[in-house]
């Protein structure tokens, strides 16, 4: 049920479908092989960062002397902002950048990293479900099954960016929208959940108040 839920939130985060609009909008000036070549890159880029978090969120944490709990409350306000503006039709601030870093995009060389990658793909929602979820992973079979999420949905990602042109040709907007609202609904659920069971441990009182 636990990998469910990781499965849920990492997926509606980095929906693929959801982030086709934007990648098609930075690379309308590019040929299909450059975008696929992006594609490449954004997928190796994401993966890596990924593998970073999952190996070293809680260390990272600990340094800062924050425990799983807090990060619990802290993701899951990170989250829920990002499905409230799923929810509503507006582009997502944290992960998409302000107005000033989108008009200097197509000025940067790193474009497949910046803003593709961080903070598009592996934003501050997305390194807030990690790090809670590595947290969970007991041993190295949990972790390696959280691992196991990242990869197939990256599987995804690279298939969807490296087939925008066609894609973006056939997803209408009202599939995009449809699946934008869905994954935010599934998404603010979610975070409502991680923010509950972190003030719970945080404020014992809570529990004990809702079970008199």
């Amino acid at each position: 049920m636990e990998l469910t839920k990781a499965f849920g939130t990492i997926f509606a985060i980095m929906n693929p479908f959801t982030n086709l609009p934007l990648f098609l909008a930075l690379t309308s000036g590019l040929s299909v092989a450059d975008q696929r070549t992006l594609a490449v890159k954004i997928t190796i880029f994401s993966a890596i960062m990924c593998a970073v978090i999952l190996l070293g969120g809680q260390a990272i944490i600990d340094f800062f002397g924050i425990t799983v709990d807090q990060f619990k409350i802290a993701g899951g306000m990170v989250l829920a902002s990002i499905a409230w503006s799923m929810l509503h039709g507006t582009d997502i601030a944290p992960h998409h950048g302000s107005d000033e870093e989108q008009d200097q995009m197509r000025n940067l060389s790193g474009l497949a990293f910046y803003p593709l990658t961080f903070p598009m793909i592996v934003g501050p929602g997305t390194i807030a479900a990690l790090i809670v979820y590595s947290a969970h992973a007991k041993d190295l079979s949990a972790l390696s099954a959280v691992g196991a999420i990242v990869a197939i949905i990256l599987a995804a990602l690279f298939a969807v960016l490296f087939f925008a042109a066609q894609i973006g040709k056939l997803l209408s907007d009202t599939m995009r929208v449809i699946t934008t609202r869905l994954m935010g609904m599934i998404l603010l659920a979610i975070s409502v959940e991680m923010i509950v069971a972190g003030l719970t441990v945080l404020l014992p009182g809570l529990a004990a108040g809702g079970g008199q």
